[in-house]
C-alpha cells in the first residue's frame, strides 16, 4: 500500500497528475487530497439540490465513497473538475428523481409543463436574472431535476456551453436547446406562482 510520504506527493499536485497517480496507486491517503479540495464545493452543490444540510452531506459522502471506486472511468479529455462537477450532477438529479418518484403519489410535481414550441421566443438572460430570489427558489424546487441542473451550471456555476457540452457528454446543439426548453419551463413555473 502506498502512502503520500513514500509517493513523496507534494499537495499541490494538479488534479489529473493527483487522479493517475490515485488510479495507480488506489491510496485513500491520496484522495483524501482530491476530498479536500472538493468536499465543501461537492456539498454546496448537494445543498442546492435537496436544501436540507444533513442530506446533502450525506449525499456529498455518498458521492466521494462512490467517486473513489469509479475514478478510473474518468479518460482525462476534460479537466477533473468538470468531470466532478458533471459526477455530483448525475448523482444529485439521480437521487432527486428516486425521492420524486416515492413522493409522486403525495405532492404535485411539476416536472412536465407541456411541449416545448419552436415557435416561442427565447427567453432573455435578463429576464432570468430579474427574477425575484425567494419566487425563484420556489419555481427551481418545481423543477425537473434535469432541468434544474442545467440551469444550475450555466446560471450558479457559471458555466460555458463548451463546458456544459463537456460535463455531460452531449453536442453544443443539444446544450443550447436543452438550456432554451429548461429557462421556457421556469419561467412558465414562475409566472404561474
Amino acid at each position: 500500500m502506498f502512502v503520500l510520504e513514500d509517493l513523496k506527493i507534494d499537495k499541490s499536485l494538479e488534479d489529473e497528475k493527483l487522479v493517475a497517480l490515485i488510479i495507480q496507486s488506489k491510496s485513500a491517503e491520496l484522495f483524501s487530497v482530491i476530498y479536500d479540495r472538493y468536499s465543501e464545493i461537492v456539498y454546496h452543490k448537494c445543498l442546492s439540490f435537496v436544501k436540507n444540510k444533513e442530506e446533502a452531506q450525506d449525499l456529498a459522502h455518498d458521492i466521494f465513497v462512490k467517486l473513489f471506486v469509479k475514478l478510473k472511468m474518468f479518460n482525462f479529455k476534460s479537466k477533473f473538475s468538470t468531470w466532478l462537477y458533471s459526477f455530483t450532477y448525475n448523482h444529485c438529479v439521480n437521487y432527486v428523481q428516486r425521492e420524486l418518484n416515492k413522493r409522486r403519489d403525495k405532492f404535485l410535481i411539476a416536472d412536465d409543463l407541456g411541449n416545448y414550441s419552436k415557435e416561442v421566443e427565447e427567453v432573455k438572460e435578463e429576464v432570468i436574472y430579474s427574477m425575484k430570489s425567494d419566487k425563484l427558489q420556489k419555481s427551481l424546487e418545481l423543477m425537473n431535476p434535469n432541468d434544474k441542473m442545467i440551469l444550475f451550471m450555466k446560471y450558479q456555476d457559471d458555466l460555458s456551453i463548451e463546458d456544459i457540452q463537456n460535463a455531460l457528454g452531449i453536442g453544443k446543439s443539444a446544450v443550447k436547446m436543452r438550456l432554451s426548453r429548461a429557462k421556457e419551463r421556469l419561467v412558465k413555473i414562475y409566472n404561474d406562482f
